[in-house]
């Protein structure tokens, strides 16, 4: 009986093993981002539902941390979907891996939710040079890190605004994301145009420097071709939050927004947070059950909260920028937390 008793305690106790928590690896950009906020949250909510304990690195470039999730080096990152996208071909930032090669290293990639949460903006100092956005030339423009998804949509952004290349119309200033308020605030650059969530941290510090102005992307210029072009290029969404609600999640700073209707528009970076293929099915699941489950925490633990536009819903790909250009198919551990808490899964983001 005594035996008997010791056997169904260790089958009771198996269930517990399989989903021990584990430790996974995660790098992240700086603090005060929305990629941030959310990765944090997530640990947090990992290490709540005994999930895993998630050890993050900040202040990474994600160009570095994709291609180390491909190549099994990381467990997991927020990637800029136009990342994967440029990685699949060999190019941009992944010329030197190789057209063969950076295919086999995208194909590797996992997705297990996404978010379009940072919208392109521009902003500049009240006091310096620029009066007009749409005449920048010769002027110094912060438009990214050194690399990656950020300084692509930093340049098409000032494109966009003005009609201006860099190296050509305007210097572009490029920073580590760590240094990017310094460098602003130092007197680096005459403007800026980041990818930002709502309210940004890194705005607010910049605003502590001096008066600042932020912009959404004009209307006609975001309606022309080159901002429809701009739009739907790999690795953006749609974005659109009423004006109202843009200042009120920065009232009490030194910022003024300016737009030209009753909405702040422009273009999102469409992220997914990827892990390698090869992450356990029952791992993934967790995960990911996790992540939907804790909704609330990430609505309601930051005034970016409700701004997130994170998939706590059904996944059709295009809302996610996954069904185009863009192929980032999900983990089958993912697909099946989204389906069994009751949510569609369109067939492009299948394995």
């Amino acid at each position: 009986m005594f035996k008997a008793s010791i056997m169904a305690a260790v089958i009771a106790a198996l269930p517990a093993v399989t989903v021990a928590q584990a430790n996974l690896t995660a790098e992240t950009t700086s603090p005060g981002s929305t990629p941030h906020y959310i990765d944090t949250t997530l640990a947090a909510v990992l290490e709540s539902a005994g999930v895993a304990s998630l050890q993050i690195t900040e202040g990474a470039t994600l160009t570095n941390s994709v291609q180390a999730v491909a190549e099994g080096q990381l467990d997991m990152a927020p990637a800029p979907l136009i990342l994967p996208f440029l990685m699949s071909r060999g190019i941009g930032p992944y010329s030197g891996v190789g057209e063969e090669k950076g295919a086999e290293l995208a194909g590797n990639l996992r997705a297990l939710f996404f978010t379009a949460a940072s919208a392109q903006i521009f902003g500049h100092y009240d006091s310096g040079a620029i009066t007009d956005i749409t005449q920048l030339d010769g002027l110094r423009i912060w438009n990214g890190p050194p690399r990656g998804a950020a300084l692509t949509s930093g340049r098409a952004a000032v494109q966009l605004l003005s009609g201006l290349t860099e190296g050509e119309g305007y210097e572009g200033i490029q920073s580590p994301w760590p240094d990017t308020v310094s460098s602003i605030t130092g007197g680096g650059a005459d403007g800026w145009t980041i990818p930002e969530g709502l309210p940004s941290g890194r705005q607010i510090a910049i605003s502590a420097a001096g008066a600042i102005t932020i912009y959404d992307m004009p209307s006609d210029l975001l309606n022309s071709e080159l901002g429809q072009q701009i739009m739907n290029a790999p690795g953006h969404a749609v974005y659109s939050v009423p004006v109202d609600e843009y200042r009120a999640a920065y009232e009490g700073n030194d910022i003024t927004i300016v737009t030209d209707d009753d909405t702040f528009d422009s273009f999102a970076t469409a992220f997914a947070q990827i892990v390698p293929a090869s992450m356990d099915d029952e791992l993934a699941y967790q995960v990911t059950k996790a992540f939907l489950e804790g909704q609330e925490r990430f609505e309601t633990g930051s005034p970016r909260g409700p701004y997130l536009f994170l998939s706590f819903g059904d996944i059709d790909g295009t809302s996610q920028g996954v069904c185009g250009a863009v192929k980032m198919l999900m983990h089958p551990g993912a697909i099946r937390a989204y389906e069994d808490a009751g949510h569609t899964v369109a067939d492009c983001v299948r394995p």
